[in-house]
């Protein structure tokens, strides 16, 4: 039988008023800002009536190492959240907002698919309640206040060769990444080389993403470096008087949205910001409140367990002061043969055939990611739930020789998962699995502490989380590491910026890499976000759009009716 596309499937369904959403899970109507009938936001005052009541679980959902077609790990999230609450319990999921970058090109959305996503789909794979676009103007405001800043006089002696802020745009443009600005009259400013990152790339996003309250969120503004001057001092957003104001432009996008699954259940999708040069997480302040509203929250991780889910740890939950009491761990029968090595799989390309077939050699090959990747968790303390994504092509023999070597890994459990395709129903397994992992006791930890040298903390994550044998820094590395010493930075958790292709730097490396030392190009800060973050290698922050983007489908008709969007 032949699946609808998400978008049939979204737009078939019924839509429950969103207040009705709000006071099922016990929001008041005076704690909810309606953008609609179907969308809201969630008064950050709700915390403190919240403050005294219990806590419900706390679930992470993560993946193996992704291939560039992703594996299912957001419908797992959502799939799950609905079938905890087909099975009895009030369950949460909260998730990240998409960017239009990957919209419009080739990724697609970030809402789910199948009988497991968000709605309205339409509305959350575009502009949703306007955060990205607060993000955008608030920071292209500063970057204008800086230029503005050279240009009257240079009050502050800025070293205009030693600016750090970029401007940025929610859409894939590689002509934008590198440009020359100033140019024309005397009038017109002075020149300079500049260029554009994508909007979740924003420093504004990640401090979004961790802002606790409106007082934490201008705090934080106040302390992003955007140069230096000319002595070699830091020179920050309060300095150039423009925190205040970058802080009124965000305060209506720290508040939560609200929003339904395609089985009524309740989800925040809030901030989005990369899992490469930041954290890669939904907010604090979503987690916070829907974890007082719940018996359990599924929240997710960007790319793999080696980066999206150990900053989750190492970062995000330094900053709630939540702790997790599992993790799944999504992996897919074709993600796994693809880490054997043998196939190159090309976004927007039809996959090979013959990764389509039973093959269980190939995919023992591909099992040392996986292996990896639960290690990683149990790093931490964690109890570890294998969910693995079926897709039509998989066969019994596959599933159970994964499902087998997954537990012999270490995993607590594994299932298997049919949530794209049978909605909560097709998750009642992996439910009843996380209900029973939760029980058993999180020894939850971290994996280093703050006042750690820089270098120790690096090469701790480099070779207890990658499988490195090493760290080598680059001159530029070592010059920033004595550099953010000297500023009183180094208390601060590194936030590696590496690919999400592979365990190692480099993309081509797949399963379990050994024998390589990582490279450390550069460490650059985001000092309002609160982490230094180490480059290690090129890492891209403004897409480019392929051949055919995914936005020449996307149209509407006479009513008003979406067309073409997944």
């Amino acid at each position: 039988m032949k699946i609808p596309s998400d978008l049939e499937i979204a737009q078939r369904i019924k839509l429950k008023p969103i207040k009705e959403i709000a006071k099922k899970i016990g929001l008041r109507e005076k704690e909810i800002e309606l953008y609609g009938n179907y969308k809201a936001k969630v008064k950050l005052e709700v915390l403190k009536r919240l403050k005294k009541r219990k806590k419900g679980k706390y679930v992470l959902v993560t993946a193996i190492t992704p291939t560039p077609l992703g594996e299912g790990k957001t419908v797992t999230t959502i799939g799950l959240s609905m079938a905890l609450n087909r099975a009895g319990k009030k369950s949460i999921v909260c998730i990240r907002q998409p960017s239009l970058g990957p919209v419009f090109g080739i990724k697609g959305g970030a809402a789910g698919g199948g009988y497991s996503q968000v709605l309205p789909m339409e509305d959350v794979n575009l502009h949703l309640t306007g955060d990205v676009h607060a993000v955008s103007i608030a920071h292209n405001l500063c970057s204008a206040f800086l230029d503005n800043s050279m240009f009257k006089g240079n009050p502050l002696d800025i070293d205009p060769d030693s600016v750090l802020w970029r401007r940025v745009v929610d859409v894939s443009d590689r002509f934008l990444r590198n440009i020359k600005i100033g140019l024309g009259s005397k009038e017109d400013g002075f020149e300079r080389d500049s260029g554009f990152d994508i909007a979740p790339a924003s420093e504004l996003m990640a401090i979004l993403a961790l802002a606790k309250n409106l007082k934490d969120l201008r705090q934080r503004i106040s302390r992003i470096i955007l140069a230096t001057n000319r002595r070699g001092e830091p020179v920050t957003s309060e300095d150039i008087k423009v925190a205040g104001a970058m802080a009124v432009l965000l305060k209506d996008a720290l508040k939560p949205n609200l929003l339904q699954t395609t089985e009524h259940t309740p989800c925040f999708v809030h901030t989005g910001p990369f899992a490469n040069i930041a954290h890669g997480n939904s907010s604090v302040l979503a987690d916070l409140i829907a974890i007082r509203l719940s018996d359990f929250v599924i929240t997710e991780t960007g790319f793999g367990a080696d980066c999206g889910a150990e900053k989750f740890f190492n970062i995000k939950c330094r900053v709630s002061g939540l702790k997790p009491d599992c993790a799944v761990l999504v992996c897919s029968v074709r993600a796994l043969k693809m880490h054997s090595g043998r196939f190159k799989i090309v976004p927007g390309k039809p996959l090979p055939s013959s990764l389509l077939q039973e093959d269980l050699k190939t995919i023992e090959e591909g099992l040392p990611n996986l292996e990896k990747q639960i290690e990683n968790i149990k790093i931490f303390g964690l109890p570890v739930v294998v969910a693995i994504n079926r897709f039509n092509t998989d066969t019994p023999k596959e599933l159970g020789f994964i499902m087998k070597k997954a537990k012999e890994f270490g995993a607590d459990f594994s299932v298997v998962s049919q949530l794209w395709a049978k909605g909560s129903i097709g998750g009642i397994d992996l439910a009843k699995a996380v209900i029973t992992a939760v029980k058993k006791k999180s020894r939850f930890k971290f994996l280093y502490p703050l006042d750690w040298p820089i270098k120790k903390k690096i090469e701790t994550i480099a070779t207890k989380i990658y499988g490195a044998e090493g760290v080598s820094y680059s001159e530029e590395a070592e010059r920033k590491i004595k550099l953010y010493k000297e500023w009183g930075l180094s208390n601060l958790p590194v936030c590696m910026a590496k690919t999400h292709l592979s365990l190692s730097h480099d993309p081509k490396l797949k399963g379990r890499p050994v024998n390589f030392t990582l490279p450390v190009v550069d460490i650059r800060t985001s000092a309002g976000a609160g982490f230094l973050y180490p480059l290690c290698g090129k890492i891209r922050t403004m897409p480019g759009l392929p051949t055919h983007p995914a936005g020449e489908k996307v149209d509407i008709d006479a009513k008003g009716r979406i067309k073409g969007l997944f």
